[in-house]
C-alpha cells in the first residue's frame, strides 16, 4: 500500500500497515470527534462491562501498546486509544488553556461511545497526566490507574521542589518553546532515517528506550518510529505556539498545542490526593528514563545546568524540575489521605516500559488488574 503524503488519510495508512498480527483499527465516531482505537481482533470494541484503555504519550500514538494489548487477558475489552493530533483519530486543534482536558473530554466521549461501565485507565508519559486529569474528572467511573513513566503532576518543565511551585507565574521554561526545531521539521517532513541526531528514529533511540535495551527487530522498530510520525506538527498540535519573555530560557507557555497543554500555568494534577474516592494506582518506570527524570534531558533547567543551554542563571534561580521526587511527593499524599499505590522500578529500562520489557510490564498490570482493592481505613 502506498500511504499518501498529508492529510488524516497518511496517518490511517500509517497504522493499518503498522499493525502487528491480531491487531485491529477500528473507528469510533463519539459527540467530541471520531477516535481510532486499536484492539484484539476476537475483541468487540462496543459493549458494556469494564474496559482497559491504553493511553499514549506524546510523540506516538497506540501502536507503541500492541504488545501489551495482544498480551493482556481477563474479563474486561482491552483498547489502546489515539489522542487527538496523534495516530488515527481526528487531528481537531488542542487548546492548551485547558491543560489536558481536550483530551480527558475526548476519552469520556469515547467511553459514553463505547457503552463502557467502568474503565481501567493505562497512561504512558504524557499519556499519564490525561489519566490524572479523567480521574479528577471523572473518578466514578475509574475502576484503577497505571501510571508508565508519567509526565509530573505538576507538567513538564518550568517548576521546582517537591511541591512543583512554578519558578515564573507566566511558566516560563515549559511548554513550545522546549522543543527542538530540528526534530518538529523532521517529524513533518516524515524523516524515517537515522541519519541525524534529531530525527525521529535517532530520538526513539536515544531517548523513548534506554540503549541496548531492546533486541535489533528492525521491523518493530519500523512501527515505532511510524507511530510517531503520525503527530500532527503546528502550532495547534504538536509543539504549540511561544510567547518570547526576557527571563531565561527566553520563552514562556503559548495557548495552543500540545506542549502547551503541561505548562504550570494549566496543569496541577496533585487534586487527586482530596478526591473521596481512591482507585489503586501502579506507578511503572524505568531506572533509566532520560525523559521522566529529576535530571531529564528533555527539562531546560537541568540542560541549562550542565551547560547545554547558554545563559542558564543558576540553580537558585532556576533548578532543574525533579519530575520523579514530584511524582512520588503527590502519590504518598494520595496514600496517607486514604488512598493506595505501588511503585514498580525497572533496572536498564528507559521511558518505555510497556516496550522495552513487555512481559514484565503485562505481569505487573495483570496483578494491579486483578487485586482486590482494599478496604479505606476505618471501614470493617
Amino acid at each position: 500500500m502506498t500511504c499518501p503524503d498529508t492529510t488524516v488519510l497518511a496517518s490511517l495508512c500509517a497504522v493499518t500497515d503498522h499493525l502487528l498480527p491480531g491487531v485491529r483499527a477500528t473507528r469510533v465516531e463519539t459527540g467530541r470527534l471520531t477516535q481510532q482505537v486499536l484492539h484484539r481482533e476476537d475483541v468487540d470494541p462496543r459493549g458494556g462491562g469494564e474496559v482497559v484503555l491504553l493511553v499514549h504519550g506524546n510523540v506516538s500514538s497506540a501502536l507503541f501498546w500492541q504488545q501489551p494489548l495482544l498480551a493482556l487477558e481477563g474479563p474486561w475489552r482491552v483498547l489502546a486509544v489515539d489522542l487527538r493530533g496523534f495516530g488515527g483519530t481526528d487531528p481537531a486543534p488542542v487548546d492548551a488553556t485547558r491543560g489536558v482536558r481536550d483530551w480527558s473530554d475526548d476519552l469520556d466521549a469515547l467511553v459514553t461511545a463505547l457503552g463502557a461501565d467502568r474503565v481501567h485507565l493505562v497512561g504512558w508519559s504524557m499519556g499519564g497526566g490525561v489519566a490524572l486529569q479523567h480521574l479528577l474528572d471523572h473518578a466514578e467511573r475509574v475502576a484503577s490507574v497505571t501510571l508508565v513513566a508519567p509526565v509530573s503532576p505538576f507538567g513538564f518543565g518550568g517548576t521546582a521542589g517537591a511541591d512543583g511551585h512554578p519558578v515564573h507565574p507566566d511558566g516560563t521554561g515549559a511548554g513550545a518553546g522546549g522543543a527542538n526545531p530540528d526534530f518538529v521539521a523532521a517529524l513533518a517532513a516524515g524523516d524515517t532515517s537515522a541519519e541525524a541526531p534529531t530525527s525521529p528514529r535517532s530520538i526513539f533511540r536515544a531517548f523513548y528506550v534506554a540503549p541496548g535495551s531492546l533486541p535489533v527487530d528492525q521491523q518493530l522498530e519500523d512501527v515505532f518510529v511510524a507511530s510517531m510520525l503520525t503527530t500532527r506538527t503546528g502550532e495547534d498540535h504538536y509543539p504549540g505556539d511561544v510567547v518570547a519573555v526576557d527571563a531565561w530560557p527566553g520563552a514562556a507557555p503559548g495557548r495552543r498545542g500540545v506542549l502547551n497543554t503541561m505548562a504550570p500555568t494549566v496543569m496541577d494534577l496533585s487534586g487527586i490526593t482530596e478526591l473521596p474516592v481512591k482507585p489503586p494506582v501502579l506507578w511503572v518506570r524505568g531506572d533509566a528514563d532520560q525523559v521522566v527524570s529529576d535530571t531529564s534531558a528533555f527539562d531546560l533547567a537541568f540542560l541549562g545546568s550542565i551547560g547545554a543551554v547558554p545563559g542558564w542563571p543558576g540553580g537558585d534561580a532556576f533548578p532543574p524540575q525533579p519530575m520523579v521526587t514530584q511524582t512520588r511527593t503527590v502519590l504518598d499524599r494520595y496514600a496517607a489521605s486514604g488512598g493506595s499505590y505501588r511503585e514498580v522500578v525497572l533496572p536498564g529500562v528507559g521511558h518505555s516500559p510497556h516496550v522495552e520489557r513487555p512481559q514484565e510490564f503485562v505481569v505487573a498490570l495483570l496483578e494491579h488488574l486483578t487485586t482486590p482493592p482494599a478496604e479505606p481505613a476505618g471501614l470493617t
